[in-house]
């Protein structure tokens, strides 16, 4: 068939006789039918000009396989208190709240393990990843406690490989964690030579960064219906206050805003607008507030701590900053530099909530359109059927802890409890310090006179009621004790002055960056007592004529001989005078003293925690 020939605008197409009957066949062939067509044509969905993007986040999980008991388990509501938390129903809300969402994120503000009960614990926090691997978490911030057992632990817990001492724990080995940490301000100190961890395919491509030679990469960036979300994530710069020095020697901490910034310069070179900081630090709500406390919209009027001045100062291209540390829930608008409104979230601990934030996205910018960030914290609570493969994980590492962890080592005669706060004397705290005074009195095991304990060692209370492996009410089993103290401090006994000791005393209350106080009290052993000042300022809090032991006024120029676990004796939580005690002598794991003393003095009744005290 010879092509037709047209002209029109002096052009000319060849056109073949099919191609002229397939255009007539796909004309409408009535009016109507040609006016179905255009209003087909009209009715059709608009191409969205933006993306949302659901991110669930949460943090200071802990370890918490099982759900967490006792007040640890329970969460405030308008209605008074639910039971919530653990891994099982954690995984089962994140599931239920992806649905129906075809772009979301799962992420994490640190401290996904540490401090952790007796099944996660005795296994090195292997289990912890397991569980967050079966919730899909797809990154994370490093957080204090993941620096516990030092970078090299840290590194092992994201690359992989058995425990280089203590071997495999089950027949499946240790493939490390599925989803990503990332330690922006954590960088290896010039002169420290890093060796690669043997199980990562790569390590420290990301070290040319403006973060340096971060221990584990500053960000990553992922991509959400062809536009680019960058992650950062970060600890608290505080964090060698808080972990034993010796494990993060060869690192530095460095400021949380700078780091920050500087990363997300990085990313903005990479062509990402959409940013979220992923940080270890936290604020404090007012006293009582519920779980899904909202603060003030557009100020910081409703909630205090180091956050709020972070959040004020965080580079204005940052859209969301999800926070951890504190175990406090609540959302904040808190206006960045350039005066527009910006999310700060913050979940509670153990899997008792998580939050949902809504980004959109703006698919011509790339930039989350900050006007309409939703964000709302979600109760964790135990009514809904609990994620099965999460309960089959429990059951492994139930049956491999349970040899060990049930064996009963003691009875109580009540609960004795810490201070959730610590900011006050505590019943287990100055049990504690009683237990390791028992342990180190005797002059071949320190000669010790005194016992402190800090209080963020004591992770969870003794509860009366018996668990469910069985073992009855007011028993005690290791598994217990080493979920109020998992952290195998060593205890030291040492040579202090008494006006050391003033000091140290002191150095329990220390001025935050945003100007607060903050007061960690710690336990301390029978027969020592002394009172303190609230409305005294900082440095004099303590009247020292008043610092007694045995009924007996310390000398500021006479020796002492005291004991504190290995955290204190090396300057942890800011207690720095102590790194000047003299004589030093090592003892035993401080849990054994605890244990041996529970065995020792059966049945054990808490003491009255009022060997010091408070004045207005």
């Amino acid at each position: 068939m010879k092509p037709l020939i047209t002209r029109r605008g002096g052009l000319t197409a060849a056109i073949t006789a099919s191609t002229v009957a397939a255009a007539l066949f796909a004309l409408p062939s009535s009016p109507a039918q040609a006016s179905d067509a255009a209003a087909a044509k009209h009715d059709a969905p608009k191409k969205s000009k933006t993306v949302d993007l659901q991110i669930l986040s949460f943090n200071d999980y802990h370890g918490h396989l099982e759900p967490p008991t006792g007040t640890d388990g329970t969460v405030t509501t308008t209605s008074g208190s639910v039971l919530a938390g653990g891994s099982e129903y954690l995984t089962s809300e994140l599931r239920t709240l992806r649905k129906g969402k075809p772009h979301s994120l799962t992420v994490a503000a640190g401290d996904l393990i540490g401090a952790s009960p007796s099944m996660s614990g005795l296994f090195k926090d292997e289990p912890s990843i397991e569980t967050l691997n079966n919730m899909d978490v797809d990154v994370s911030s490093v957080g204090n406690h993941e620096f516990d057992e030092g970078v090299s632990e840290l590194l092992r817990m994201q690359y992989g490989g058995c425990h280089p001492t203590e071997g495999c724990f089950d027949k499946d080995g240790y493939s490390g964690a599925d989803f990503e940490y990332l330690a922006a301000n954590v960088e290896y100190k010039d002169g420290v030579k890093v060796t690669k961890p043997k199980k990562a395919k790569t390590y420290g491509d990301w070290f040319k960064a403006s973060t340096g030679r971060t221990v584990l990469p500053p960000t990553t960036i992922k991509k959400v219906d062809s536009v680019k979300v960058g992650f950062i994530g970060m600890t608290l710069e505080g964090t060698p206050e808080l972990v034993a020095p010796a494990g993060v020697k060869d690192v530095t901490f460095n400021d949380e805003v700078a780091s920050a910034n500087l990363a997300a310069k990085d990313l903005r070179k990479k062509g990402v607008e959409a940013i979220v900081v992923l940080l270890h630090e936290g604020g404090i709500p007012p006293t009582g507030a519920t779980y899904d406390y909202d603060c003030n919209s557009g100020s910081a009027a409703g909630i205090s701590g180091p956050i709020v001045n972070i959040a004020k100062t965080l580079d204005a291209s940052i859209d969301l900053v999800v926070t951890g540390h504190t175990h406090n829930s609540y959302n904040c608008s808190i206006p960045d530099p350039k005066g527009n409104p910006r999310q700060v979230t913050s979940d509670l601990s153990y899997g008792r909530t998580v939050t949902e934030t809504t980004l959109k996205i703006d698919k011509k910018t790339k930039d989350v359109v900050r006007n309409q960030v939703t964000s709302k914290n979600i109760l964790v609570d135990r009514d809904q059927k609990p994620a099965s493969d999460q309960t089959k994980a429990i059951a492994k590492w139930k049956a491999l802890a349970a040899p060990i962890s049930n064996k009963v080592i003691g009875e109580i005669t009540g609960d004795i409890q810490r201070s959730v706060s610590r900011d006050g004397e505590s019943s287990l705290g100055d049990l504690i310090a009683d237990a390791q005074l028992a342990a180190t009195r005797a002059a071949a095991d320190g000669g010790s006179q005194v016992a402190f304990m800090n209080p963020g060692g004591v992770r969870a209370d003794l509860t009366y009621a018996g668990s469910a492996a069985g073992e009855g009410d007011g028993k005690v089993t290791y598994g217990e004790s080493f979920t109020v103290q998992p952290f195998g401090n060593l205890l030291v006994s040492m040579d202090v002055t008494g006006a050391q000791l003033d000091t140290m005393l002191e150095q329990q209350w220390t001025t935050q960056t945003d100007g607060s106080v903050k007061f960690l009290h710690l336990g301390v052993s029978d027969g020592f007592t002394y009172s303190y000042s609230k409305a005294a300022a900082i440095g004099s809090k303590v009247d020292a004529s008043t610092i007694k032991l045995g009924g007996t006024a310390v000398s500021p120029a006479s020796t002492y001989r005291i004991t504190v676990n290995s955290f204190l004796a090396d300057g942890g939580d800011g207690f720095t005078v102590l790194k000047e005690g003299t004589n030093r002598i090592g003892g035993g794991v401080d849990l054994d003293a605890f244990n041996n003393y529970l065995t020792a003095n059966s049945p054990v009744t808490g003491p009255t925690p009022n060997r010091v005290t408070p004045l207005p």
